[in-house]
C-alpha cells in the first residue's frame, strides 16, 4: 500500500526533542511522526540532508507504518551504549544512562579535537567498563589512512572490538584493512553503506569485516535485510539518533535477522532528554524489547518547523512516486 501525501499527513506530528549532551553537532533532534495502519512510524532525516537522500527515509517510514512487518526471530535486542565526543571527565555521567550495557561505542575524530582527546575518552571508558566490557570506536570517516593507522596503534591497547568507519571512502577502508591485516581489529562500514549509491560495494571490495545497518537511511527494514543477506558479512543494527518510534523500527530489523552476533546501536533514546512516548525504548539490563511505541502528547515543534517538515515530506513523496 502506497499512501497519498494527504494520508501520510493525517495525524502527523513534528517534534523537537532536547538532547542530554550535544551530539553530532546538534542540541535538539527534530522528527516527523506519522501514523499508519500498523501504528506510529518515523520520518527524521537530518535537516542538512537533501531531498534525494531523505526520500529513502520516507520510504522506510511508509513501509514501517503501512507495509508488511517481517517475522521476528527474537523479542529482545542487546544494545551498546553510545558515548558522544565528551571530555573524559563526563564519561561516567553519560554511560550511567545505559544500565547493564557491556558494550560502548565511543565517538572519536571529532572536529576540533585531537587523538589525545580520543585516547583519554577511551581510557575513561575502559576504566568504567572494567576489563571484560567491549569498546568500539566510531570515527564517522574523520581520519585519512595514515591517521587511522596511527589511531589504531594508540587505541589498540584498550582492546577494541572494531573500528567503525575510520576513513571516508571504500578505497581508504581497503587500504587500512590491508595495513592492519596482522591485527585482530575488524573494520565496520557505516557511511560506506547507508550513504553509498551501491551499499554492497564496500563488501565486494573486501574493505570491511562488518556492516552497520540503519533502517531509515537504507529505505526500510526489508531493504536492510536484503543488504545483509547479499553482503554475507556480520551486521550491527544501529539508529540515527531516532526517537523511540524510529528505534522501534531498528529493533524490528534486528529482530528479523537470522543471526545477530554483535550488540546493536539501538540504545540511543537514552541520549534524549525527552522522548515522544511515556514508555521509551531505553536500555534495561543491556537490552531493549521489540515492540511498537505509542506516542504521547508534547514536545511539538514550532509552526514554522511544522511547515518546513510538511513541505519536505511532500517533495520526498514526489520523488518516490517518480
Amino acid at each position: 500500500m502506497v499512501p497519498t501525501v494527504a494520508e501520510l499527513l493525517d495525524g502527523a506530528r513534528v517534534v523537537a526533542l532536547p538532547l542530554v549532551t550535544r551530539f553530532r553537532g546538534i542540541d535538539v533532534r527534530e522528527a516527523m511522526l506519522l501514523r499508519g495502519p500498523n501504528g506510529w512510524t518515523e520520518f527524521s532525516p537530518f535537516t542538512e540532508y537533501d531531498d534525494a537522500e531523505s526520500a529513502a527515509w520516507l520510504a522506510a517510514a511508509i513501509e514501517f507504518g503501512w507495509g508488511v512487518t517481517p517475522r521476528a526471530v527474537r523479542d529482545s535486542i542487546p544494545v551498546n551504549a553510545t558515548l558522544p565526543a565528551v571530555d573524559a571527565d563526563h564519561v561516567d555521567e553519560v554511560l550511567a544512562r545505559f544500565p547493564g550495557a557491556r558494550t560502548v561505542k565511543v565517538k572519536v575524530a571529532e572536529r576540533g579535537q585531537t587523538l589525545r582527546d580520543d585516547v583519554a575518552r577511551v581510557r575513561a571508558t575502559r576504566a568504567f567498563l572494567g576489563p571484560v566490557g567491549r569498546i568500539r570506536v566510531d570515527a564517522n570517516g574523520g581520519w585519512n589512512v595514515d591517521e587511522a593507522e596511527r589511531a589504531a596503534h594508540e587505541l589498540g591497547s584498550f582492546d577494541l572490538e572494531y573500528l567503525e568507519q575510520p576513513c571516508a571512502t571504500v578505497p581508504e577502508l581497503a587500504d587500512l584493512r590491508a595495513r592492519l591485516h596482522d591485527w585482530d581489529l575488524p573494520i565496520a562500514a557505516d557511511e560506506s553503506v547507508r550513504k553509498a549509491d551501491d551499499p554492497l560495494a564496500v563488501a565486494r571490495a573486501g574493505a570491511a569485516d562488518i556492516l552497520v545497518l540503519k533502517a531509515q537511511p537504507l529505505g526500510g527494514v526489508s531493504a536492510a535485510l536484503r543488504i545483509a543477506a547479499e553482503a554475507g558479512l556480520p551486521v550491527v543494527v544501529s539508529s540515527a539518533l531516532d526517537t523511540s518510534v524510529g528505534v522501534s523500527m531498528g529493533a524490528h530489523l534486528a529482530a528479523a535477522l537470522p543471526e545477530l552476533e554483535f550488540d546493536c546501536g539501538l540504545g540511543t533514546a537514552a541520549l534524549l532528554a525527552a522522548d515522544v512516548t511515556d514508555d521509551p525504548l531505553v536500555p534495561h539490563e543491556g537490552a531493549i524489547p521489540v515492540r511498537r511505541v505509542e506516542v504521547a502528547p508534547g514536545h511539538e515543534a514550532s509552526a514554522e518547523r511544522v511547515t518546513w517538515w510538511t513541505e519536505r515530506l511532500a517533495r520526498c513523496a514526489e520523488l518516490l512516486q517518480a
